[in-house]
């Protein structure tokens, strides 16, 4: 099985490529920059990911993406992210990054989207992953903020491929950021959101009517509303889920609980992901596996996902339909 889902060709679409800062390149970064750390080593910031919630993991990701600083240091980052990717069996990636976390520091927002596209580059020519970058909007900041980070952005507008929102979520409704997403699908960004993870069913109603988002990133709280499950049934709207960051962020007690094969039985567009690899345990075939043991997935559910998450990506025509035909030959020779 392992084997199976390690090659099975697949999509990622929900990765924090800050979220993929293993500790060792934390360390290598604070140590290339100077930067002072609160651990003493690996295996100390390996203990402190354990979280209670949302919030408690976000203090210590913010904490450590103090180390980025130069155009290299993201190109790095973006890079080991895809080596990893193509490990399994990751053909095509649309990737998050915060600008904010950034900028909110004096690295400009050139230094890095420059280092993450450079890394794109290479990535395709030498790895063949096809890649695209969405800018999130971090929504524990003030709508303001996000209309300023996009206006700094447009200028590398080939770079992008959409706009996301991300950050704590209860609290922060995606109506609030309804201006800045309009601007941006003026500029042709295309649209995704981060709702229903801790937020209600109505986050998700609000992203998919208010900033008029084409995927949902998590969306396992919109179970809680059948009329909201029925509307994602029908339009075909994606669910970019990541099990193993919803059972260490406590959002499902243990894998058993979650509620990603009940809503693919149910026709959502399911797909499965990350998020934050470096923090939450593993990468997208260890999230395939997790929940291929924990919930009892066949071989044709597992085959479904990764048909989803080419369905969901954002490709031309041509692209999408190699992508699935290769898909549909790797299951045709895996016996």
């Amino acid at each position: 099985m392992e084997a199976f889902v390690r090659g099975l060709p697949k999509a990622e679409l929900h990765v924090h490529i800050e979220g993929t800062l293993e500790p060792e390149m934390m360390f290598e970064l604070a140590r290339r920059n100077d930067v002072a750390l609160r651990f003493a080593s690996v295996e100390e910031v390996r203990a402190a990911y354990e979280f209670t919630d949302l919030q408690s993991f976000l203090d210590i990701y913010y904490e450590g993406a103090g180390v980025l600083l130069t155009e290299n240091d993201f190109f790095d980052l973006t890079y080991a992210y895809l080596e990893r990717a193509a490990a399994d069996g990751v053909r095509r990636a649309e990737i998050f990054f915060d600008p904010q976390t950034h900028t909110e520091r004096g690295i400009s927002f050139e230094t890095v989207i420059t280092g993450i596209h450079r890394a794109f580059t290479k990535g395709e020519a030498e790895l063949g992953i096809s890649t695209g970058a969405i800018m999130c909007f971090l929504r524990h900041l003030s709508p303001e903020s996000a209309l300023e980070t996009l206006e700094t952005a447009l200028p590398f507008r080939e770079f992008l491929l959409g706009v996301g929102l991300d950050s704590s979520e209860v609290g922060h409704p995606p109506e609030d950021f309804e201006a800045v997403f309009a601007q941006a699908r003026r500029h042709g960004l295309l649209v995704v959101a981060h709702a229903g993870e801790e937020g209600p069913p109505s986050y998700v109603w609000a992203a998919l009517d208010m900033l008029h988002a084409r995927r949902i990133d998590h969306g396992v709280r919109s179970e809680e509303d059948p009329d909201l499950m029925q509307r994602l049934a029908g339009e075909r709207i994606p669910l970019t889920m990541c099990p193993l960051s919803n059972v260490k962020l406590r959002v499902f007690p243990e894998m058993a609980n979650h509620n990603l094969k009940r809503l693919l039985d149910a026709g959502l567009v399911v797909t499965v992901n990350s998020d934050d690899p470096a923090y939450f345990g593993g990468y997208v075939g260890d999230n395939y596996l997790a929940v291929a043991e924990s919930l009892r997935l066949q071989r044709s559910d597992l085959v479904k996902l990764a048909r989803n998450s080419f369905q969901a990506a954002f490709l031309r025509v041509g692209d999408r339909r190699k992508f699935l035909k290769e898909l549909d030959r790797y299951v045709d020779g895996s016996g």
